[in-house]
């Protein structure tokens, strides 16, 4: 869905939502990298008025860490709650949808969709009537509790003498997924891979020189006209791999930077001011740069699986896919708010896919305008576009996912998570499987470390899914040999 640009000071002004008993606010700026793991037990999270931290099955939390931000009561009878915590750490998100003046809640399969001063909501893309329209105050908005609640399975209670809420949340019928049991740390192996598993390369380093050197050691030929698929980066503060990276590589290959515009509004949902952030990041100094979906997209099938099914059979990527021959997908790896973690995968199928592309996607081919649907079918819906997107190019693709600034949230996010971890390295492949899974197993191989912020982003969205269902119709392998370049 195209959606017109706001200044920032309107899309600051918005950002928050809160929790209310009776009424619902909750914030949807960026999430914060301490979301938790949604548990499969019934979670218990009590708020108090005044107090600036929450507990979840009794362990203290701070509500909105370093800022303090505390619960308050409204005319003695409106708890207002900053519940983006809450939401997360159940394993929910929250986004807001500026053009449409509508806030978006997702838990599990469920979707709600309020908008201001509608009585209209929805549950799932079906219309259901609120008894009380949301609205804002003093530029909070106000969503109505007991809809959300219902409608998501919880419960939320009210002490008056204590001035607490306490919001229950149901059991999750389904564990979180474990990630394969795959060697997390490099090895190095001459002449390449030791068995039947593809090779992913990998270097420490994280240089112009050693993007370079990752990508020869693939010995791809980057022929005909080249794109270099990566993400330009949402301002003002995005993670986006820099300009200064990677422009020996691009140049190198003579490369054309390609992005399609965005389906969630912000800076880069339409042509012209997407081409001006690309500027402004400074990419048009180093590269043409083509905005594929500027005169719409096309379609392409997606292929048979090899085993299992598919989840789409067409996918709507930008119209000028057509004029390339080769294709790097050039992927900065994180975290991501709605797939757990973006990657190569994510980098092909909702990176190359149109403003309509992507939202077809996220839904799992139910619609070509905004978001919402199955969350595992978004995931596997992802997996398909990718082999739609390699069988167009007919295999003249390769894929290195950059470790760096390693936020629990995608360079969607114009204002994301500080990382919590350490950077990591460069990773390279002809297997788009294989490299994400490696990735994640370096990730995981921190989960009790400095990686638990991420880990726990990955697995509350269902991330591993995504690869589980890629391996399933064949596009790559989840086993694979790390081999260092480094040395």
């Amino acid at each position: 869905m195209t959606k017109a640009k706001k200044s920032i000071a309107f899309i600051t002004a918005m950002a928050v939502v809160c929790l209310a008993f009776g009424l619902f606010v909750c914030q949807v700026n960026k999430p914060q990298g301490e979301s938790a793991l949604a548990a499969s037990a019934e979670q218990i999270l009590t708020l108090q008025i005044g107090n600036p931290q929450m507990t979840v099955n009794g362990e203290a939390r701070e509500i909105d860490p370093g800022r303090g931000t505390a619960p308050v009561l409204v005319d003695d009878a409106r708890t207002l709650l900053p519940v983006r915590a809450v939401i997360e750490a159940v394993g929910g998100t929250v986004e807001w949808d500026e053009a449409a003046n509508t806030a978006v809640l997702k838990y599990g399969n469920d979707v709600i969709r309020l908008t201001i001063d509608s009585t209209t909501a929805y549950l799932n893309d079906e219309a259901q009537t609120l008894d009380v329209a949301p609205t804002t105050i003093n530029d909070r908005t106000m969503l109505p509790i007991r809809f959300i609640a219902e409608n998501f399975k919880f419960t939320v209670d009210w002490d008056d003498n204590s001035q607490t809420v306490t919001i229950t949340v149901p059991a999750k019928e389904d564990e979180p997924m474990e990630t394969s049991n795959v060697t997390a740390a490099p090895t190095t192996v001459s002449g390449g891979q030791t068995s039947a598993a593809p090779v992913v390369y990998m270097t420490t380093e994280i240089t112009p020189e050693a993007l370079v050197k990752i990508y020869e050691q693939l010995g791809f030929n980057a022929e005909g006209n080249v794109a270099v698929k990566m993400s330009t980066g949402e301002p003002p503060n995005s993670n986006y791999l820099r300009p200064e990276l990677i422009k020996d590589l691009v140049q190198k290959v003579n490369g054309t930077i390609v992005e399609c515009n965005t389906a969630y509004g912000g800076s880069r949902s339409e042509t012209a001011a997407h081409k001006q952030v690309a500027e402004d990041h400074g990419f048009t100094a180093i590269a043409n740069v083509d905005i594929m979906d500027e005169n719409g997209s096309m379609t392409i099938p997606v292929p048979a699986p090899k085993s299992g099914s598919s989840t789409i059979t067409e996918d709507y990527v930008g119209a000028h896919l057509a004029n390339y021959d080769s294709l790097i997908s050039l992927a900065h790896f994180k975290g991501h708010a709605m797939a757990g973690y973006g990657g190569a995968i994510k980098n092909m199928s909702i990176g190359i896919g149109s403003s309509e592309g992507k939202s077809w996607i996220h839904s799992g081919g139910t619609t070509k305008s905004g978001f919402g649907g199955d969350q595992n079918a978004f995931l596997e819906s992802m997996g398909d576009a990718t082999s739609a997107v390699i069988d167009y190019m007919d295999n003249k693709v390769v894929y290195i996912n950059v470790m760096n600034r390693l936020s629990v949230d995608c360079d969607c996010d114009g204002n994301p998570s500080e990382p919590d971890m350490h950077d990591i390295g460069i990773l390279a492949s002809y297997d788009p499987v294989a490299v994400d899974q490696a990735c994640i197993d370096l990730i995981y191989a921190q989960k009790d470390g400095d990686g638990a912020s991420l880990v726990n982003r990955i697995e509350s969205r269902n991330g591993l899914h995504t690869l589980e269902h890629a391996a399933e119709i064949g596009l790559g392998s989840r086993e694979y040999n790390l081999v260092s370049i480094d040395g």
